[in-house]
């Protein structure tokens, strides 16, 4: 059993060392809160990047985010190719009065169209206010921080392997390529060198070595005795 007070005893002298620091205030809004990199914000809006697959407004457990969309034809990108059509983005908005900021629209989306953002100054005097419109989800894009850097030490992405491969491939028959090229450009030029009117033995008008002068026969050289 313990001493009788003795927790109060504690409970006094952490009080004490409390009251004998020198307290911090952060001069806000003049000085910027210093917040973690994975800061909870808001949500900026890629839009380039978004196809109205509706994914996040399904899964969205507070039903806040609104999607308004319509379709267009795109003509074929070669003659006689197939007309296509295609989603247009017309409003996107995510209503923060009922955003709990779970992050589970930034998960799905497919096509990271969505990031958060540690932006946090966002308040309104009326709460209606709080529907922001794809233009403020976008202004919010530019205050997305970047990504962190990779641990040296981790595993290659299999994207970024995959696509090394492609290329050290690519590159191997392209060097495969020239050097089969040159291989062909040396035999023809052997070949020519040794052609009819080239400089090697097999030719018509090579010479077998002697002269007329030379000769010891008394021929001129057609048969006839001189």
């Amino acid at each position: 059993m313990g001493i009788p007070g003795s927790g109060l005893a504690k409970g006094l002298a952490v009080t004490l060392r409390t009251m004998t620091r020198k307290s911090h205030t952060a001069q806000y809004p003049d000085a910027q809160p210093e917040l973690p990199p994975r800061t909870r914000g808001v949500i900026g809006l890629f839009e380039e990047n978004c196809t109205v697959c509706m994914l996040c407004a399904r899964e969205c457990p507070d039903w806040c985010i609104y999607i308004d969309s319509h379709k267009e034809t795109v003509p074929p990108a070669a003659p006689g190719g197939r007309e296509r059509s295609r989603n247009v983005l017309d409003r996107f908005a995510i209503d923060f009065a009922l955003c709990m900021y779970c992050g589970i629209c930034i998960e799905v989306c497919p096509f990271d169209a969505l990031f958060w953002s540690p932006e946090f100054e966002y308040a309104e005097e009326d709460i209606r206010d709080l529907t922001h419109e794809r233009d403020k989800l976008r202004d919010w894009m530019w205050t997305v921080p970047a990504p962190p850097a990779l641990d040296p030490r981790a595993e290659e992405p299999k994207e970024i392997g995959a696509a090394r491969k492609a290329a050290d491939k690519l590159a191997a028959a392209e060097a495969t390529a020239a050097a089969e090229a040159a291989q062909a450009e040396a035999e023809r030029a052997s070949d020519a060198g040794d052609g009819p009117n080239g400089t090697g033995t097999n030719g018509p008008n090579a010479s077998d070595g002697t002269d007329a002068s030379d000769r010891t026969d008394g021929s001129d050289g057609n048969g006839a005795a001189t």
